[in-house]
């Protein structure tokens, strides 16, 4: 069930660590007022269109199971509550990264509602598992206090399995041809699960601690401020865990974005990456992946001081526990500045043409997303 509190407005406090905040595409074109089919909020505020108190109420509605392409409108204020959005092609556009947040606080070692621990994939305030999904000027956040976890005595330890996770944004299931844009994507661990499809960020602020990025989805991660925050378990952070299928050319890729930490993050512990390799349970143990090889790559990234210069780090799988080295996954780096990017790293540095292979253009071939 998600709830709705209205929200006037609020500081940016933490939040205010400097997205440009531009109406500019990549393009140099300003974006255009949206026209909206509904709108989500109080239902004094909405006028003449057609009018949901929440986003659930909103998907239940013939308007929301249509797999129509639909634009709406998310007023400022409080939605409490994970969703599942399951229809096609829904264009979902705030009142502002600080005034309209989604919101639920589920983690894996809580239990849920069916009484059964909630687990890593479904904690998710927002699952996207349609394609065509757009979302802008939204704050989506898992607000599952990590920190305090951390500082409870006997409380749970992110390096423990089951336990800590709490995704904030999933792209799950159908999920393709998603667009994010000036978006804020907020938890500690897992905030951003990117499982499948293609997805592309712009202009967004994601912030976590240990592998906050994850998934085997062709990723394309645009102008973004990459927000590391504090963790003592161990005091190691990661930014990305991932999963690319050896097939998949293109996983993860980071391109002319920041990468930034909040005060309490020391200067040389945070990671890259890890290669995430996945598995499947059995009665004697799991099953690994072999065909999971993670990619990811920073390009024109400006890096500060809290980056390991190692760059990458390694990352166990399997029962009994085997290490998948960086050098094993697919990790590259091409012009790269600022102190953390200054170290002898465990990745490839790409030549200019080599970069190339990763422009917007070459990611997605068939697809030209249109924010």
């Amino acid at each position: 069930m998600t709830l709705y509190r209205e929200h006037a407005g609020l500081s940016r406090r933490d939040f205010s660590l400097g997205l440009s905040g531009s109406a500019m595409l990549a393009t140099g074109a300003v974006q255009a007022r949206p026209s909206f089919d509904a709108v989500i909020g109080p239902a004094k505020s909405t006028g003449v269109l057609p009018a949901y108190p929440t986003l659930e109420a909103f998907l239940d509605s013939g308007m929301g199971r249509s797999a129509k392409p639909v634009t709406v409108r998310l007023m400022a204020g409080e939605y409490w509550g994970q969703t599942v959005v399951d229809r096609p092609n829904l264009r979902l556009i705030g009142d502002g990264q600080d005034r309209t947040f989604l919101r639920a606080g589920a983690y894996a070692g809580a239990i849920a509602p069916d009484g059964k621990p909630f687990g890593t994939f479904r904690t998710a305030v927002l699952d996207i598992r349609a394609p065509g999904f757009h979302a802008q000027d939204i704050s989506i956040e898992n607000i599952f206090d990590a920190w305090a976890e951390m500082h409870r005595p006997n409380g749970l330890k992110a390096d423990e399995g089951g336990s800590q996770q709490a995704i904030a944004l999933a792209l799950s299931g159908l999920a393709d041809r998603s667009t994010i844009f000036r978006c804020a994507i907020r938890s500690h661990q897992d905030s951003l699960f990117c499982t499948t499809g293609r997805a592309l960020f712009l202009d967004c602020r994601i912030s976590g601690s240990y592998d906050f990025i994850f998934g085997g989805g062709a990723a394309r991660f645009e102008q973004c401020e990459i927000l590391s925050r504090p963790r003592i378990d161990p005091v190691e952070g990661y930014i990305a865990a991932p999963s690319t299928q050896i097939a998949q050319p293109a996983g993860l890729i980071f391109d002319r974005c920041r990468l930034t930490a909040e005060p309490g993050v020391p200067d040389g512990r945070v990671f890259l990456g890890r290669p995430w390799r996945t598995s499947a349970k059995t009665s004697t143990g799991s099953v690994p992946d072999m065909q999971s090889v993670g990619m990811a790559a920073y390009l024109h990234c400006i890096m500060g001081k809290h980056i390991a210069p190692a760059g990458w780090t390694r990352m166990w799988f399997g029962t009994p526990r085997r290490w998948f080295e960086p050098e094993d996954a697919r990790f590259r780096e091409f012009s790269n500045s600022g102190p953390g990017s200054i170290g002898t790293r465990r990745s490839i540095e790409l030549t200019e043409e080599q970069a190339g292979q990763f422009s917007r253009a070459a990611m997605f071939k068939d697809w030209r997303p249109q924010i």
